[in-house]
C-alpha cells in the first residue's frame, strides 16, 4: 500500500514538472537566429499562430518551409522567429516573458551577447537578481513576446508580478474653515558689498551653533568634491581594497566593447581578476579614472592580444579618450 502510494506521489510529481516547463517560453538559438518553438495544437492554424505571435503567416511558413494550403499538423514543432516585430528586451518591455535555460559556467556577459547583446540592467530588473551570478538550468527571463494575442501552448509563468496600484480617489469637497493670517517674522534686509571689498563673515551669537561642515571626498576627475554613494562601484572597491589588503597594479593596453549598462555603470573584461571584482582604471595622460565591475575574462582572439583590460564603451568617455587602443594603469585587490 505505502509503496503504491508513493508511486502515485512521484507520477504526480512528474506531471507537474512537465506542465511546468510546457508553460514557459523558452528561447532557442543565438543571435541574430533567435527564435521559439511551437507545438501545434487541435484547431490551430498558421492565422492563428499569426495572430498570437504577432507575426504574418506568410513569415511562419516561410521559416518553417510550409505551404498555407498544406497547412499544420496537431502535435507538429513550428519555428517561430523572434523579431523587432514580435519580440522586445527594451527596459518597458511587457507581454509574455521569454526565457533562457542557463548553461553550465554562463555567465550574465555572454547571455547578453547570445541573445541580441540585451541591456544587463534589464536582465537584472526582470529577474529580481542582486549580483551577477547564475545557477546551472535555471531560467532567466531575456525578453518579452509582444502583441495582443499570448500563445496558446505557451501561457507564462507569473514570475514576482508588480503589485496592483489602487485608482486614486478624489477627496471630497469641503469648505475650508477660515485662516487666521499670522504676521511673518521680520527677515534682515540683505545687501549687497561695493565691488572691490570682501564681505565679513557671518557673526554667531553666543546661543548658536554652526551647521558643521559636511564630509567631503576629493574627486580626482574634475577638482570638485563629492560624497562616496554606499553600494557604488568605488564603495565597493573601497571594501575590497581596505584593511591592508595587497593591490595589484598594472600598466598597458586596454580595448573596448559595446555594452548598453545605465549611465555611471562600467564593466570590464580581464584575464585575472575574479568576476566580480571591482577596477580602478586610471587614465596617466589626464589623471581621470573610473571604477568598473569583471565580467568575465578576455576572449582570445587576434584582436585583444596584449590587452590587459577591456572596457565597456560608456567607460572611454568618462576616462577622456576616444581610442581604439588607449594606455591605462589598474588597480584591484590582488
Amino acid at each position: 500500500m505505502v509503496k503504491t502510494f508513493m508511486t502515485i506521489a512521484g507520477l504526480v510529481l512528474c506531471v507537474a514538472g512537465g506542465v511546468q516547463a510546457q508553460d514557459r517560453v523558452q528561447v532557442q538559438g543565438t543571435s541574430p537566429d533567435l527564435y521559439v518553438q511551437h507545438t501545434v495544437k487541435k484547431g490551430e492554424t498558421l492565422y492563428s499562430l499569426g495572430r498570437s505571435y504577432s507575426l504574418s503567416p506568410k513569415q511562419i511558413a516561410t521559416e518553417n518551409n510550409i505551404s498555407a494550403e498544406q497547412g499544420l499538423q496537431l502535435g507538429q514543432s513550428v519555428k517561430i522567429p523572434l523579431n523587432n516585430t514580435n519580440f522586445s528586451q527594451k527596459s518597458d518591455a511587457g507581454g509574455t516573458p521569454v526565457y533562457h535555460k542557463v548553461e553550465e559556467k554562463e555567465t550574465l556577459y555572454r547571455l547578453s551577447v547570445n541573445h541580441n547583446k540585451v541591456s544587463l540592467d534589464n536582465i537584472r530588473r526582470w529577474n529580481n537578481m542582486s549580483g551577477d551570478g547564475l545557477q546551472k538550468d535555471s531560467y532567466v527571463i531575456i525578453g518579452y513576446l509582444k502583441g495582443a494575442g499570448s500563445p496558446s501552448s505557451s501561457a507564462p509563468v507569473a514570475s514576482n508580478p508588480a503589485p496592483a496600484t489602487p485608482p486614486a480617489t478624489q477627496p471630497p469637497a469641503s469648505n475650508p474653515a477660515p485662516v487666521t493670517p499670522t504676521p511673518a517674522p521680520s527677515a534682515p534686509v540683505a545687501t549687497t558689498p561695493p565691488a572691490g571689498t570682501t564681505p565679513a563673515p557671518p557673526v554667531t551669537k553666543p546661543d548658536q551653533q554652526a551647521p558643521p561642515e559636511p564630509v567631503k571626498t576629493p574627486e580626482t576627475n574634475t577638482g570638485a568634491t563629492r560624497p562616496v554613494a554606499s553600494g557604488s562601484f568605488e564603495a565597493l572597491y573601497n571594501q575590497q581594497t581596505s584593511n591592508g589588503k595587497n593591490v595589484t597594479a598594472e600598466k598597458g593596453p586596454g580595448g573596448w566593447f559595446k555594452s548598453n549598462a545605465s549611465a555611471g555603470k562600467y564593466y570590464a573584461l580581464h584575464n585575472t581578476a575574479p568576476r566580480g571584482t571591482i577596477i580602478k582604471v586610471t587614465n596617466p595622460l589626464n589623471g581621470k579614472f573610473i571604477y568598473a565591475k569583471v565580467l568575465e575574462a578576455i576572449p582570445q582572439i587576434k584582436q585583444n592580444e596584449g590587452l590587459i583590460i577591456k572596457l565597456s564603451d560608456s567607460a572611454l568617455e568618462a576616462l577622456g579618450t576616444n581610442e581604439a587602443k588607449f594606455y591605462c594603469q589598474l588597480n584591484y585587490e590582488e
